[in-house]
């Protein structure tokens, strides 16, 4: 399937609402957003389901927001959507570091469009 260009802009603010620290510490709104089978392989390589994200509530303390670009999607089915991009930890004093190559799935499901399956891979660094 193709890229869909309407639905880019709904999954994108979507996605980036999960890297703000207000819905990261909000067990009700990341409820919404995760699929029940919500399964992550973090930067680091650990495995994450949705009780334990939600279980791990309150968040870390950020040190620094996340920079996000280059957002990409493929319509895998007329449900399901996989989005890409590129994301690094901006610091306080605007260095970015810790670059990543993100792989989202986001199901439609009665409660809207759902995260399902997110990875993130550690690569080189990149422009903004």
């Amino acid at each position: 399937m193709n890229e869909d260009k309407a639905l880019l802009p709904v999954l994108q603010q979507l996605e980036t609402e999960l890297h703000q620290p207000a819905a990261g510490g909000d067990r009700d709104r990341l409820d919404v957003l995760l699929h029940d089978s919500f399964l992550e392989i973090g930067r680091s390589g650990g495995i994450h389901t949705k009780a334990e994200t939600l279980g791990e509530l309150p968040p870390e303390a950020a040190t620094g927001t996340i920079w996000a670009q280059d957002f990409s999607l493929r319509q895998l089915a007329p449900d399901v959507a996989m989005l890409n991009y590129r994301s690094a930890c901006r610091r306080p004093d605007g260095r970015l570091e810790r670059h990543t190559l993100r792989t989202s799935i986001w199901k439609l499901t009665d409660k809207g469009w759902q995260m399902f399956f997110h990875q993130g891979t550690p690569t080189d660094p990149f422009s903004t």
